[in-house]
């Protein structure tokens, strides 16, 4: 575009400022207790302050947002915290520099954190806990998958008793004697259950123990989570179907994996080839 001016042209050029990005992945999983996952990515956004009827669990994976709490400002800038917003407090949220940030969050019901605990995440909602941080991660891988409802509630349980101490409302203890009687129990339990599944609250009413404290018993009883045996259980039975002749499609329904893509991907992690390769006809 030209302008005329004194007899003179000059040529104005437009000026181009740095595109907005805003990425947002959102859905909801089907675990009790979770309402909804997002993980996003901004570059120039703010939010106005609002409320949620859930504890908002957030992972600050790249960048700085600063935020206000029931009218207090925060600065998350540090990857390795987390960041807790309890329900029905007022926040907002906004980028710091021209390179945004990328976030996870998980959205979290009142029955798994009760709203009465708002208190102290109200005062100190950024939390400098690796343990917890790496423990939020694993359930977001999982919960990527939307697969395997054991782990991903085992998972939960986990983060919900780290989050639990936060609040001050909860005390970790080791598992006694009782812990080994539990985990047999439970070892029976999904040997039984292979092929039809098995949740984690079909687990704790049936053996009348508390989420954490059954797969922290098995743990220490058999050196491996209880989800990850199930697994390992359902890996050995597809072998002998495999080299049976039985198709890959019809293991995984039979085995009790989610589809053959789910089949697949533990099958390749076990044993280092997927389930056609490993059963290829001579």
């Amino acid at each position: 575009m030209k302008a005329r001016e004194a007899g003179h042209v000059h040529e104005t050029r437009p000026v181009h400022h740095a595109p907005e990005i805003h990425e947002v992945d959102a859905w909801r999983p089907a675990v009790a207790g979770i309402t909804e996952v997002l993980h996003a990515h901004f570059t120039d956004h703010a939010y106005p302050v609002h409320t949620h009827d859930t504890w908002d669990l957030m992972l600050l994976d790249d960048g700085m947002v600063d935020f206000a709490l029931d009218r207090r400002r925060h600065d998350a800038t540090d990857a390795s915290r987390v960041v807790l917003l309890p329900p029905g407090v007022p926040h907002d949220g906004r980028t710091v520099n021209p390179l945004g940030f990328r976030k996870r969050v998980i959205y979290l019901t009142t029955a798994v954190l009760p709203e009465r605990l708002a208190g102290p995440a109200v005062d100190g909602p950024i939390l400098g806990d690796v343990t917890l941080r790496r423990r939020v991660h694993q359930l977001h891988r999982v919960l990527r998958h939307e697969e395997d409802a054991f782990e991903a509630e085992s998972r939960l349980a986990f983060v919900r008793e780290r989050l639990l101490v936060h609040l001050d409302a909860h005390r970790v203890r080791s598992p006694g004697r009782e812990g080994d009687r539990l985990a047999a129990r439970l070892r029976e339990l999904l040997d039984a259950r292979v092929g039809e599944g098995l949740t984690l609250d079909e687990a704790t009413a049936i053996l009348h123990a508390h989420p954490t404290h059954l797969i922290r018993s098995f743990s220490r009883a058999y050196g491996l989570p209880p989800h990850t045996y199930l697994t390992g259980r359902r890996i050995d039975r597809a072998r002998r179907l495999l080299l049976a002749g039985e198709r890959p499609v019809d293991v995984a329904a039979a085995v009790g994996f989610y589809d053959q893509a789910h089949l697949s991907r533990h099958f390749t992690r076990h044993l280092g080839v997927p389930p056609a390769r490993f059963a290829r006809r001579r």
